[in-house]
């Protein structure tokens, strides 16, 4: 092996401009400005200034929970569309058309407005809120075990 022969491989650095040589005057840099200076290292994402496209977005677009909601059932609705002994649960909701699959993600929450007369049977995936449950289990109603 001779001295000539050994590859000598360049370390990846940063190019050092303005050291004499045909590129003249400003080295390739323009005239001014932030990166015309030595040194100069701008954070991609900024935009002189003014806010970002993302920033911009968080304005327009607003604000839209990962988590989805649950639909709310009154007791009224249930009165309206339940007979006594029949159960409530989301594949009864959905036989009965009154709901659409693609907005019942969140589940189903019974709430209290309204008044409820029948004894109903509900799936215990159903969520309740405190007065519900009352009314509920003050006209016999029952909460299915799974």
């Amino acid at each position: 092996m001779q001295i000539h022969s050994l590859s000598v491989e360049k370390k990846p650095g940063r190019k050092r401009v303005g050291r004499g040589g045909n590129r003249g005057k400003t080295a390739g840099r323009g005239t001014k400005g932030q990166k015309s200076r030595s040194g100069a290292s701008v954070d991609p994402l900024f935009e002189g200034g003014r806010s970002s496209i993302i920033d911009r977005l968080k304005k327009v677009k607003g604000f839209k929970s990962p988590h989805a909601k649950r639909v709310t059932l009154t007791l009224s609705f249930l009165e309206r569309h339940f007979d006594a002994g029949q159960e409530v649960s989301r594949e009864t909701l959905l036989a009965k058309k009154l709901f659409s699959p693609k907005h019942v993600t969140g589940g189903f929450k019974v709430v209290g407005g309204g008044e409820l007369s029948k004894a109903l049977v509900f799936d215990s995936r159903i969520r309740f809120s405190d007065t519900a449950l009352e009314a509920v289990k003050k006209v016999g109603g029952t909460i299915r075990e799974d």
